[in-house]
C-alpha cells in the first residue's frame, strides 16, 4: 500500500477530537489516515462511520482500521447522501464529521482512472467506477460552450475557450479516450509563453473535468447543511478544501449556518498547512480547513 500523507491531520485532530464517546463520521474516508488518528485520540467508546464513493478506497481503509474492530463501520456512498447513509448505519447524531475533498495517493498513482496528467491512462476520473459517465463520455458529448464554462468555473482556467475549441476539433477526428489525448489538446490550445511555471499546464483542466464528472460542486453544496444537521449539540464539522471554488462554497454554507444562530465558526480564516507540511507533502500546499460547531444551546 503506497504511503499516504493525510493533509492538516494535526489541526483536524485537535479541532475535531471526540472528547466524549459517540460517533465520528468521515464522509470521505479515502485511505483512512484522518479516521485512524481520530480513533486513536478518542475514547474507548468512540466509534467511526467511514463513507466513500470509491470501493477500493473503502477496502484499503478497512485494512488500515481493522485493529479497531467493531468500532468501525464502513459504507459505500456519497457524502451528499450522508444523512441517509448514517441512518442506515444506525448513526442518529455525530460528535464530529470530517470531509476531506482531496484525492488520495491511490487514486492519483494506482487507480488507473486518469486522475493524473502524469500518466497515460483511460480518461475515466470517476470516484465510483461503477456508475455514471466517464470523463471521456463528457468530453465527447458536451457542447463546446459547456466545456468552456466548466473549465472556467471549476478550474478557473483563463484559456477555457481555446481549450474547449481544441477539444472539439480533436473529437471530430477521434474520441479523446486517454489522459494523453486531453493533455495534448491543452498543450496545443495554450500558447507556450502562457504555460505556468510552477504547475503543469493541464492542472486546471484536469481539476475541472474531474469535478464535472463527479458533480463535486453540487454534492458539496448539498452535503454541508445535511452534515451540519447530523451533529449533536457541541459537535463539530470540519471541511478540508483544495481550491478557491470549494472554499467559497464552504465559507458561504458555514456563514448561512451561523446566521441561524445554532452554529458558530471556530476561526475567522481557514487554517492552512505550515511550511514543514508543505515541504514534506507538496500536495498539501493549497489545502484549507474550516470548522464549525453546533452550539450546546440554540
Amino acid at each position: 500500500m503506497p504511503a499516504h500523507l493525510p493533509v492538516l491531520i494535526e489541526e483536524a485532530t485537535f479541532l475535531l477530537r471526540p472528547r466524549r464517546g459517540g460517533w465520528v463520521v468521515d464522509g470521505t474516508i479515502g485511505m483512512g489516515g484522518h479516521a485512524e488518528r481520530l480513533l486513536e485520540v478518542g475514547t474507548a467508546d468512540t466509534r467511526l462511520l467511514g463513507v466513500d464513493r470509491d470501493p477500493e478506497a473503502l477496502r484499503r481503509a478497512g485494512q488500515r482500521l481493522a485493529r479497531f474492530g467493531d468500532r468501525v463501520v464502513l459504507r459505500h456512498g456519497s457524502f451528499r447522501d450522508l444523512a441517509a447513509v448514517a441512518a442506515d448505519a444506525g448513526v442518529a447524531a455525530a460528535v464530529a464529521i470530517l470531509l476531506d475533498l482531496g484525492l488520495s495517493s491511490y487514486q492519483l498513482e494506482e487507480s488507473g482512472r486518469g486522475f493524473s496528467f502524469g500518466r497515460d491512462e483511460a480518461l475515466d476520473m470517476r470516484f465510483d467506477p461503477t456508475r455514471g459517465p466517464t470523463a471521456a463520455d463528457l468530453l465527447h458529448t458536451l457542447p463546446r460552450e459547456e466545456i468552456a464554462r466548466l473549465l472556467f468555473e471549476y478550474g478557473e482556467e483563463r484559456h477555457a475557450r481555446r481549450i474547449a475549441r481544441r477539444v472539439d476539433e480533436r473529437r471530430r477526428r477521434a474520441r479523446l479516450s486517454t489522459t494523453a489525448d486531453l493533455v495534448a489538446a491543452v498543450k496545443e490550445a495554450v500558447p507556450r509563453a502562457a504555460w505556468p511555471r510552477r504547475t503543469h499546464v493541464a492542472t486546471r483542466t484536469f481539476q475541472a473535468v474531474r469535478m464535472a464528472v463527479n458533480e463535486e460542486v453540487t454534492a458539496l453544496a448539498e452535503a454541508l447543511p445535511r452534515a451540519a444537521g447530523l451533529l449533536e449539540r457541541g459537535g463539530r464539522l470540519g471541511v478540508i478544501s483544495f481550491h478557491s471554488g470549494e472554499d467559497r462554497i464552504v465559507k458561504r454554507a458555514f456563514r448561512s449556518l451561523e446566521e441561524d444562530g445554532e452554529f458558530a465558526g471556530l476561526q475567522p480564516a481557514p487554517i492552512a498547512p505550515g511550511p514543514d507540511e508543505m515541504h514534506d507533502n507538496p500536495r498539501a500546499r493549497s489545502a484549507k480547513l474550516r470548522v464549525i460547531e453546533r452550539l450546546e444551546a440554540a
